[in-house]
C-alpha cells in the first residue's frame, strides 16, 4: 500500500475517534455547609469514585439536606445528593398529604445507598444549668437555617419529645458558627443543635479552652422523652476521642441517617455516566474506607429494604447488586408541579422549602 494511501487512512480513523469520544461528563454535587461531614463525603466521592470513572464532579456547599432535595431536582448539572433520612421522610410524607410542590419534588427522586449515621449535638453553654437532652423544653433554641436538614431534626425531634411542635418565638434559624456565636457571645439563645457526622470540622478545630465556653448535653435514656425519641432516631455516643483538645468524656445522644440520592434520569448518556460512578464506588469502596473521611469506616456496602415509599435508582442498583455479589459482600441488612394558590404557610412547609405565599 503507497504510504500517501495509508498517512490518508489513519487520518482518517483518527478523525473518526476524535469525533465519536464522548466529551468527560461534567457532574455537580450538593453537600452542606464547609465545617460539616458531608462537604468531605463530597470531596472524597469526586476525587476517589468520580474520577475514576472519568466524570469531573463538583462539590457545592449548601445550607443542607432540605435545600439538597430541591437542588437535586431543579438546579442543572446536580446529579448527587446527600440528604438525610427524615428530611427526605418529611417530604414524602408532605406528598402523602397532598402537597402538590412535595409530590413535584420528591417523585422522581431515588436512592443510590445508605451511608452513615450523622451525631445529632446538643450544645449549651458551659455554665448552663441543662445537661441532658430532654431539659430543652421551652428554652430558646437554633436549629439551623431554613432548607437545612438540621432545622427538620430539630423540629421533629422536640416534636417527638414533647409532643407538641417547637415554639416559632423560641426558634432562631441560624448557621453552625452564627449559632455558637448567639449561645456564646451575646447569650441569646439557650442552646444550638448541629447534626454532623463525627469528627466534624467545627468541633475538631476547638481549642482546649472550648470547654469552658460550651457543653455538649446528654441523652438521658432514663427520661420518657428519651424514649419517644428513639421512636425515629437511634442512640449513638460522641467519643471524646473524635475532639481530644477539648472535649473530657463521651457523651451518649442520637443519629440520623445519611443518604446518597440521584434522579430518575431516562437520558441514555446519564444512565451510562452513572453506571461508570456505581460500578466506580463499588470498586474503590475500599479506598473510600482506607483513606476518605473516618465516617466511610461506618458505612456498609449494602442495599438494605426500603421503606414504604423509597426506591434505589433502578440502573445503579442494578450495577451495584452485581459487583457486590462479586465482593462476595455477605448479605443484605434490613434494615414542574402543579404551583398552589397563596396561602398561609405551616412551619414544616417553611422548612422544607416548599412555601409559596
Amino acid at each position: 500500500m503507497p504510504i500517501r494511501l495509508l498517512l490518508t487512512g489513519l487520518l482518517w480513523i483518527s478523525v473518526v475517534l476524535c469525533a465519536t469520544a464522548a466529551p468527560r461528563a461534567e457532574y455537580k454535587i450538593v453537600t452542606a455547609t464547609k465545617t460539616g461531614t458531608y462537604i468531605q463525603i463530597g470531596r472524597d466521592l469526586a476525587t476517589l469514585v468520580a474520577e475514576p470513572a472519568d466524570i469531573a464532579l463538583e462539590v457545592l456547599e449548601s445550607k443542607g439536606s432540605a435545600e439538597n432535595i430541591q437542588r437535586m431536582r431543579f438546579e442543572r448539572g446536580v446529579k448527587l445528593a446527600l440528604v438525610q433520612s427524615d428530611v427526605y421522610q418529611a417530604f414524602l410524607d408532605e406528598a402523602k398529604a397532598g402537597n402538590t410542590d412535595a409530590v413535584d419534588i420528591i417523585k422522581p427522586l431515588r436512592l443510590i445507598m445508605p451511608l452513615y449515621d450523622e451525631e445529632i449535638y446538643f450544645v449549651a453553654r458551659a455554665d448552663s444549668p441543662l445537661n441532658s437532652i430532654h431539659e430543652i423544653k421551652n428554652k430558646k433554641i437554633a436549629v439551623g437555617p431554613l432548607g437545612s436538614g438540621t432545622a427538620l431534626t430539630s423540629r421533629t425531634l422536640y416534636q417527638l419529645m414533647f409532643g407538641e411542635p417547637l415554639p416559632p418565638a423560641n426558634t432562631q434559624y441560624l448557621t453552625n458558627e452564627e449559632a455558637l456565636a448567639k449561645l456564646t457571645v451575646d447569650k441569646s439563645i439557650d442552646v444550638a443543635i448541629i447534626v454532623a457526622g463525627q469528627p466534624a470540622k467545627l468541633f475538631t478545630d476547638m481549642k482546649a479552652e472550648a470547654r469552658n465556653y460550651i457543653k455538649i448535653l446528654k441523652l438521658d435514656d432514663a427520661a420518657p422523652e428519651a424514649a419517644r425519641a428513639k421512636k425515629a432516631y437511634f442512640p449513638a455516643v460522641i467519643r471524646a476521642a473524635s475532639y481530644s483538645t477539648w472535649l473530657k468524656e463521651d457523651v451518649p445522644t442520637l443519629t440520623v441517617k445519611a443518604y446518597l440520592v440521584t434522579y430518575d434520569y431516562g437520558l441514555q448518556s446519564t444512565v451510562i455516566n452513572l453506571n461508570r460512578f456505581a460500578e466506580s464506588l463499588c470498586a474503590n469502596f475500599d479506598k473510600l474506607q482506607a483513606n476518605g473521611h473516618p465516617k466511610w469506616k461506618q458505612v456498609r456496602l449494602e442495599l438494605p429494604p426500603l421503606n414504604q415509599g423509597w426506591r434505589y435508582y433502578a440502573p445503579m442498583e442494578k450495577r451495584m447488586r452485581a459487583c457486590i455479589a462479586k465482593r462476595s459482600t455477605v448479605g443484605f441488612a434490613s434494615a414542574g408541579g402543579t404551583t398552589p394558590a397563596s396561602k398561609n404557610c405551616t412551619e414544616q412547609e417553611l422548612v422544607l422549602g416548599i412555601c409559596k405565599r
